[in-house]
């Protein structure tokens, strides 16, 4: 045998020797998945991993094979028993989507297939850009308008806050950078703004003290009086003003800022608009609810997740900006290995141009394939009962004396916590950490807790498509028990 022909037997692949071994093993997953979501509701909402199963994570690097089909044995015993919990029907702890089979099997396709979404001339880049346009015609925007796919809501607030930026600075950011901006930006936003924004003014240069906080009104919304005497203010003291970002739906209680009025002060100030609609922005598609957004459509640019209120599997976020130019101006660059051609694989659009990631993920086919199956008019009908399932709930909680109301309930978070006759807020915040912890250690809900207006809460988000009424009964009659439970067992 010549040296060719023996480097040619020695050559490796990763993809299976049977076939139709793998075929039988991907059945087997399959039915397991269908079994998993179907039962879904029998399982507790979470539970803790015993000390065996957290050892099993500290194992060492592999450095030999494994059957697939014991590979396959060790997730199913030591993962998918002990989840996060957001697929489960009382999974209300943090504001996101609780998945879909379609899109999980969209998710699986677009492994297989296994494109590359930075750009080029194939299908996956065409869904992907259908997909952005779907999403610009939910919210109202332009067809001309552009967007991009991406992790999520932070880095689509990135996205929209960078290109406010540049088009702002009156410099050219990306050859000069921010140091050359000549008078500091200013970014303006309600005290009840997502963390996430703090994180992009510190990424872009500008400092946390860009962005200035708004106090909000009785219903948590930004002051819109204060805003304007806040830009009056830096512009006197020398600084620009450069970006407000409106809340469509704040992470503590689903505030949403008076988008309409935001879009009059923006135009009348000569401010970039942005939205983060990350909570509620497809609140737009709910045929009972969308005017709670009313002026969306005016931003010039907006973050949204359909990792959501579309329950696309994680993760899928976007970004939309109505000024397609400024948009590509700000990311785009051209290098010699990523030229066009006239025809072939790089006569296609080059999608990173328009984000931070030259390689990316194929998010659109687990969205289109949902979408497709379901129709955009079920997924407003589900986020309109999911806000309905919230002011049930709110019912619920002022008729108990026991229980009491945080901050009013706009859309499908409910802040509240458990009272007790005479408690310190001190003592309130134990009781009402302990009812949360028992009830996600008992597995029958999971909540978070959050601090409004200075006070400590409880906090219930309903994004979830499994969620039923009988659901929020359940968790008011236990908080009750656990109330009774914890107060019985304290020393007076």
């Amino acid at each position: 045998m010549d040296t060719f022909q023996e480097a040619t037997n020695a050559e490796e692949t990763l993809d299976p020797p049977d076939w139709a071994e793998v075929g039988a093993l991907s059945h087997r997953i399959l039915d397991d998945a269908i079994a998993y979501l179907k039962d879904v509701r029998d399982r507790p909402v979470w539970r803790g991993m015993p000390a065996e199963v957290r050892a099993f994570f500290g194992a060492p690097l592999p450095r030999s094979p494994a059957p697939a089909a014991d590979v396959y044995d060790d997730v199913a015993r030591n993962l998918m028993p002990y989840p996060m919990g957001n697929v489960h029907p009382r999974f209300w702890s943090w504001y996101m989507g609780s998945s879909n089979f379609t899109g999980a099997l969209g998710d699986f396709l677009a492994a297989i297939q296994g494109s590359n979404l930075g750009g080029g001339n194939h299908a996956a880049g065409l869904m992907d850009s259908q997909v952005v346009n779907w999403m610009k015609e939910m919210v109202g925007f332009p067809t001309s308008a552009s967007g991009t796919l991406v992790s999520g809501g932070s880095m689509a607030n990135i996205i929209g806050l960078t290109v406010a930026r540049n088009v702002k600075a009156g410099v050219d950011v990306r050859e000069r950078g921010v140091g050359a901006i000549p008078r500091p930006l200013r970014y303006y936003a309600s005290d009840q703004v997502h963390s996430c924004h703090r994180k992009a003014m510190e990424l872009l240069g500008l400092g946390n003290r860009a962005l200035r906080r708004i106090p909000t009104d009785a219903g948590l919304r930004i002051d819109i009086a204060a805003l304007k005497a806040a830009i009056a203010e830096d512009r006197a003291a020398g600084f620009k003003p450069a970006c407000v970002i409106g809340t469509a739906g704040t992470v503590n209680t689903g505030a949403v800022d008076d988008l309409q009025a935001l879009a009059s002060v923006a135009a009348e100030e000569d401010l970039w608009f942005h939205v983060d609609g990350c909570i509620g922005a497809l609140i737009a598609i709910a045929p009972e609810s969308r005017s709670l957004v009313a002026g969306i459509e005016r931003a010039d640019s907006i973050a949204l997740d359909p990792h959501k209120w579309l329950h696309a599997p994680f993760e899928a976020g976007c970004a939309l900006v109505r000024d397609a130019s400024a948009h590509r101006n700000t990311f785009a660059v051209t290098p010699e290995y990523l030229e066009s051609t006239p025809r072939g694989l790089a006569s296609g659009e080059w999608l990173h141009d328009y984000g931070l990631q030259t390689s990316r993920g194929f998010r659109a086919l687990k969205i289109w394939m949902a979408l497709k199956e379901h129709g955009v008019e079920k997924f407003g009908r589900l986020i309109d009962q999911n806000i309905a399932q919230a002011r049930y709930l709110t019912g619920l909680i002022e008729a108990e004396p026991t229980l009491e109301l945080m901050a009013p309930t706009t859309i499908n978070i409910v802040s509240f916590r458990h009272r007790l006759a005479g408690a310190s807020e001190e003592r309130l915040k134990v009781l009402n950490t302990e009812i949360m912890l028992r009830l996600q250690e008992e597995g029958i809900a999971a909540l978070s807790d959050t601090t409004v207006q200075g006070r400590h809460c409880l906090r219930v988000a309903i994004a979830n498509h499994r969620t039923r009424r009988d659901d929020l009964d359940l968790v008011v009659s236990e908080m009750l028990r656990l109330g009774r439970e914890i107060e019985a067992a304290t020393p007076a």
